[in-house]
């Protein structure tokens, strides 16, 4: 995967591309919005544009600010922490069920990760400033953006800890169960030198762990850069705990919990 940093040129040439096919009304797949009551997604509509995402593409730099708030529809997004020697790890994965800057609808803020592609798709996207004055006259749009940072938060927690604990195997596992889950797909189209990235790990460490779970017949693997989930139930076996909290955590996750971190 070629990571690709849009300049403002290609942001307003992609502006242009993308957004003829979303002024007539949002895809409300991204089950954030299909959680809102019709007169809060009314006031979102008006602003929300469907964009298609490429994998590789950098939507936020650490240090940037917060001008777009993302809602994936089909998209894969993730958070990338970034050395300053250019090693990064991923610290959050966000699918359909969750918004990528929402905390900029509370304030005008600067980004802390890299915010990246993960799997290509489509997603919906609102200037941040139309976001904040949605956020002002909706008390349940308000929850359900403090809901998902809170679950962002969680993610963040758990793979710190996974991270520490787990062996990358077990890591890998999560990491390809997660990706499924939002994809909505067996294949995945990732190269091994970018889960050695995502992971933390040198990619001879990946090529060991990817090689044993094709061997066992959990996965298959392309050398074009594919990776075809075989055996889920195996897969699950194979992961550590920190998937199964993971997705319980999304799966219960309601506006209307109370908000602890």
């Amino acid at each position: 995967m070629n990571i690709v940093r849009q300049d403002a040129a290609s942001q307003q040439d992609a502006a242009s591309r993308h957004d003829a096919g979303g002024r007539n009304g949002a895809d409300r797949r991204n089950q954030l919005l299909q959680s809102l009551l019709p007169g809060d997604f009314a006031l979102l509509a008006p602003h929300l544009r469907d964009i298609s995402l490429r994998q590789g593409e950098i939507l936020i730099e650490p240090g940037d600010p917060v001008e777009h708030v993302y809602f994936p529809h089909t998209a894969v997004i993730v958070l990338l922490a970034v050395m300053r020697d250019g090693r990064m790890v991923e610290t959050a994965t966000i699918g359909r069920s969750g918004v990528i800057g929402g905390i900029a609808g509370f304030g005008q803020w600067r980004a802390f990760a890299r915010v990246i592609v993960q799997m290509s798709g489509t997603a919906a996207r609102i200037p941040s400033s139309r976001f904040r004055g949605a956020i002002r006259h909706s008390d349940r749009l308000t929850a359900v953006v403090l809901r998902c940072a809170q679950s962002i938060v969680v993610q963040i927690q758990q793979t710190a800890a996974c991270n520490a604990l787990h062996s990358a195997e077990q890591r890998l596992c999560r990491w390809l169960l997660l990706t499924q889950d939002y994809a909505d797909t067996n294949v995945i189209p990732l190269t091994q030198e970018l889960l050695g990235q995502m992971l933390g790990v040198r990619r001879t460490t990946i090529t060991a762990a990817v090689s044993r779970l094709q061997s066992s017949g959990v996965i298959r693997y392309n050398r074009r850069g594919r990776i075809e989930i075989v055996d889920r139930i195996a897969l699950e076996h194979a992961a550590c705990e920190c998937y199964e909290v993971l997705r319980s955590r999304d799966s219960e996750r309601s506006p209307h919990d109370e908000l602890v971190i």
